[in-house]
């Protein structure tokens, strides 16, 4: 009978060695040792589960697993990808019998894997099988990354819209590992979910000026709870600019432009009266528009109220949804410096917001300091992530443990 080819190696490296001791010949490796041989064919050493021929094609939503033969031997390495270069997670059981994965699988991906075992001799063994995963079953879940891509400032977050919502925590962190961002030079970051299907990305401080950023997904085919798998998503790249920022204290009524940490201009502002006074904190330019037609009535004032206005308005540097710009506002020119006077938004004279207008881009920074107003919202009204602490950031990851729950007895006021 034949042997197999296992034993034949074995045999053939017991033969040379023998050889070697009469002729002074050297067998089975540059070393003379049998073990350094070629490694055998492991295809009678171990079994996998999953179909590799006949056009059959392995069901993603099982885990990828790997097993010695009756107790032959044992497994020593596994490495599974994809081919768009996806690796596929795995553990080993500590006897080297079991191999199994723990990332799932993509849908409809060809997998290619390498197993490296060893025999009762320690005699290295080798397979490599390529399988199909089959088509995604059930529903999409699709990403769409924002802003566009284009040259933003340093304030500028990533977001993430999902076409469904994502409520279960592992299902979060499925996606979460799923969506990548990349900046030169590198700084880190996290994702923060503000709801069941928007997620936003930041990292600890601003960007660094000059970055370059890079977000893409690798959740396409990819299974992230019941009947729910990921969509190819459109990549996008930012080219962050200087790092500027405008910082307005509103009880000075001053508006002060950094470049690069270096004072550029300083400028007599109004902001928003009592009443109306404006945000505090960190806001990100939306968006700048050459004219904007303003009515008190988009923001809740009667046509037929004392604080009714209907104005032509230059040089708007938008910084929230509800309404608040930088623009010009020539008929506040006198109380600009020493007085609030407006509806909440930050007001100059034309030539300094024709100024401010060519200086400032979309993502830049625009801080209120000092001012009467609430606090500028973190999510829903424009860009206020960065008036969350970083604490609280990272605790908005699916990523990391919840926090502890707080001992009720230990929100009770104490009597001082």
């Amino acid at each position: 009978m034949n042997p197999s080819p296992r034993t034949r190696t074995v045999i053939g490296c017991s033969l040379l060695a023998m050889t070697a001791l009469g002729a002074g010949l050297t067998a089975c490796g540059t070393d003379g040792n049998p073990l350094s041989a070629e490694p055998f064919d492991a295809a009678d050493q171990i079994s996998v589960n999953t179909p590799t021929g006949g056009g059959e094609k392995a069901d993603p939503d099982k885990p990828l697993e790997i097993t010695t033969e009756d107790g032959d031997g044992r497994i020593t390495d596994v490495t599974a990808v994809d081919a768009a270069g996806r690796r596929v997670t795995g553990e080993l059981s500590s006897d080297g019998t079991r191999w199994h994965s723990t990332s799932v699988l993509a849908a409809d991906a060809r997998y290619t894997v390498r197993v490296s075992t060893e025999d009762e001799d320690g005699a290295p063994g080798r397979r490599v099988v390529a399988f199909d995963t089959g088509k995604p079953v059930g529903r999409d879940l699709n990403v769409v990354f924002g802003p566009e891509s284009g040259a933003y400032g340093v304030g500028q977050p990533v977001t993430a819209q999902l076409s469904r919502p994502v409520r279960d925590r592992t299902e979060r962190a499925v996606v979460e590992r799923g969506l990548h961002v990349d900046s030169e030079p590198a700084v880190p970051g996290a994702w923060y979910w503000v709801d069941d299907k928007e997620l936003h990305y930041r990292p600890e401080n601003y960007w660094p000026a000059h970055a370059t950023i890079r977000v893409h997904s690798t959740l396409d085919g990819v299974r992230i709870g019941d009947r729910l798998r990921g969509t190819a998503a459109r990549p996008l790249a930012l080219a962050i600019g200087d790092r500027v920022i405008a910082v307005t204290d509103a009880a000075a009524h001053r508006m002060t432009v950094y470049k690069n940490d270096t004072e550029i201009q300083q400028m007599p502002v109004t902001t928003g009266k009592p009443g109306f006074e404006t945000r505090n904190g960190v806001k990100v330019v939306l968006a700048k528009q050459y004219f904007v037609r303003m009515r008190g009535t988009t923001i809740g004032i009667s046509e037929d109220s004392d604080d009714s206005y209907d104005l032509p308005v230059y040089y708007a540097t938008r910084v929230t949804w509800s309404g608040e710009y930088v623009h010009a506002a020539p008929w506040s020119v006198d109380s600009q410096g020493s007085e609030n006077v407006s509806h909440g938004c930050t007001g100059m004279s034309t030539e300094n917001a024709e100024w401010f207008y060519d200086h400032i881009h979309e993502g830049d920074v625009v801080k209120v300091v000092n001012s009467n107003g609430d606090p500028m919202e973190p999510f829903g009204n424009g860009y206020g992530d960065w008036n969350v602490p970083w604490s609280v950031w990272r605790k908005g990851t699916a990523l990391t443990p919840p926090p502890p729950p707080q001992d009720p007895s230990r929100l009770t006021p104490t009597a001082i």
